[in-house]
């Protein structure tokens, strides 16, 4: 496993980092001790990333995970809020839940974010300064799918990490291209900032293509880890043995797909707008979901009031 410098931070972070949304209630909802299970077996396996977020519902088995372990457990986290209040609150409910004082990143959570974001969240923005100030947190990131975020972001001095969306087939992209994308992050990385990617697998639509994807993420220069979800312990030692330079085998692909059940959607749009991707529309009154565009994240199944998105 190597470990790599997150720019500026201080952190030195293991090339594979756990990405904790798909454990959680927006994707498969395990239960908190297989959770905490999965985790323990990637931290002995020399993973000390785990990147999480407000709306994962992944807190509690963190915080299992990480008690009594030994080394150190970089941890990020993020939340979608707005104002200044909220973020006090989402940074006090993550130091709560996790069992922790001090937080090493926490991000803007802004899937969809134009370059405005900084504007658009500046309560939000200006309470994360104030919390890296206080020593609460260590390091102001933000995590977003879109290309013009990150070129904003790259020209911000008290910007620190960025967590951007990116894959081999630019699947997720908001607003570019894959070539618009590593442009961006270059401009990132030559600003300082420490750059770790998400979506390398697009959501697991790129199983099929895992070493190919890998290697193309892993290339990138500058990038210092790439978080993978992961939801089992078998999953786990795959993506060990990769990482570790071994032969990792054939990938066991777990079939997942979003649906909607029509009999419960009231066409509210709700879900339209969580949708960083644009996979969903409304047809007929009632939502239907692209697969071609598709990330798997999950995150429209937490705003439907009637719960008719369901994973399969």
């Amino acid at each position: 496993m190597q470990y790599r410098n997150l720019g500026q931070t201080g952190f030195k972070v293991s090339e594979l980092c756990f990405g904790a949304l798909p454990m959680g209630p927006l994707q498969k909802n395990l239960d908190v001790d297989t959770c905490t299970r999965v985790i323990k077996k990637a931290l002995e396996g020399g993973v000390n990333f785990i990147d999480t977020a407000q709306i994962y519902g992944t807190y509690e088995p963190i915080r299992r995970a990480i008690q009594g372990y030994n080394g150190e457990v970089i941890i990020a986290s993020k939340s979608n809020v707005a104002t200044y209040e909220g973020m006090q609150q989402a940074l006090q409910e993550a130091r709560e839940k996790l069992g922790v004082d001090f937080i090493h990143i926490f991000h803007l959570h802004a899937p969809r974010a134009t370059g405005h974001i900084f504007e658009e969240r500046a309560g939000a923005w200006r309470c994360l300064l104030d919390a890296r100030e206080q020593g609460l947190i260590g390091a102001v990131g933000i995590s977003t799918h879109g290309v013009a975020a990150v070129r904003k972001a790259a020209t911000i001095k008290e910007i620190d990490v960025v967590f951007p969306l990116l894959n081999i087939k630019g699947k997720g992209i908001t607003d570019g291209s894959k070539e618009d994308m590593l442009a961006a992050i270059a401009e990132a990385v030559a600003a300082g900032k420490g750059v770790y990617l998400m979506k390398v697998l697009a959501g697991g639509n790129l199983l099929d293509h895992y070493q190919e994807a890998m290697t193309f993420a892993r290339q990138v220069p500058g990038v210092a880890a790439v978080a993978v979800g992961m939801i089992s312990e078998e999953e786990v030692e795959y993506n060990l043995r990769y990482f570790n330079g071994q032969d990792p085998g054939p990938v066991q692909k777990a079939s997942k797909r979003f649906a909607v059940v029509h009999t419960l959607c009231i066409g509210d749009g709700a879900c339209l707008q969580a949708c960083a991707n644009g996979a969903i529309a409304l047809v007929n009154g009632k939502a239907q979901i692209n697969p071609e565009n598709c990330l798997l994240c999950g995150y429209c199944t937490e705003v439907c009031p009637q719960f008719a998105i369901r994973v399969l």
